[in-house]
């Protein structure tokens, strides 16, 4: 009755979460039911954050549709996935009080949010640049050189078009903040709630758990 979504990175596709999917299967296998996410797969991802999100956020309410035994739902990310999965959380996630039909009768009476309808229980994303890739030497083919870095800005658009603007906080989209920015706090009918400060309350009570590799590069 646990949904584990496995959401892959930049340029990747199901085949990265392969190896980690059959561990899931291999120790949990009549606890879980593991899903790697296929919307946004090779050049997909270079849609950009919010157009990744949007699809992944309706891959998800089509497998749970698909399963009504699910109760329970938890994201494990790679790189930019982790990014995409934030922001496909922030439009999955319902406030207390609006739970859908079919959620658990425990969730409907807790004053607990819920990520569309279900109980949210793991966010774990691995090396995902949850500040962006600008500066501060994030980018190891970049040699942390002030100047290649400040150029890559005005060209990294070209090479990873949307969603390198994303990452290298370039984008204004109808004169508003850079998108990294605005999921820092809920933003519209969007509900971020910063999932990296779990310290913070969040309304979701989820366990939080952020592996960074080294740094967050560009991945």
């Amino acid at each position: 009755d646990h949904l584990v979504v496995m959401v892959h990175g930049i340029v990747g596709s199901t085949a990265d979460w392969k190896y980690g999917a059959e561990q899931f299967h291999k120790f949990l296998q009549d606890r879980v039911i593991v899903h790697c996410s296929n919307s946004n797969m090779h050049k997909l991802t270079l849609d950009g954050i919010d157009v990744m999100g949007e699809r992944l956020a309706q891959e998800v309410i089509e497998e749970i549709n698909k399963r009504p035994q699910i109760t329970k739902i938890s994201f494990v990310a790679h790189s930019v996935g982790g990014l995409v999965a934030r922001y496909a959380i922030g439009r999955l996630y319902r406030p207390p009080g609006q739970s859908l039909e079919n959620s658990p009768q425990s969730l409907r009476d807790s004053n607990r949010g819920n990520i569309h309808g279900l109980d949210a229980v793991n966010f774990i994303t691995v090396a995902s640049p949850h500040l962006g890739s600008r500066g501060n030497k994030q980018v190891p083919f970049l040699f942390g050189v002030t100047a290649i870095e400040k150029f890559a800005c005005c060209i990294i658009h070209f090479i990873f078009r949307r969603t390198g603007k994303h990452l290298f906080l370039t984008d204004n989209d109808d004169g508003k903040p850079p998108l990294l920015q605005l999921m820092v706090d809920d933003c519209g009918d969007l509900r971020f709630m910063y999932a990296c400060l779990p310290a913070a309350s969040m309304c979701l009570d989820c366990e939080y758990l952020y592996i960074f590799m080294l740094t967050d590069f560009l991945l």
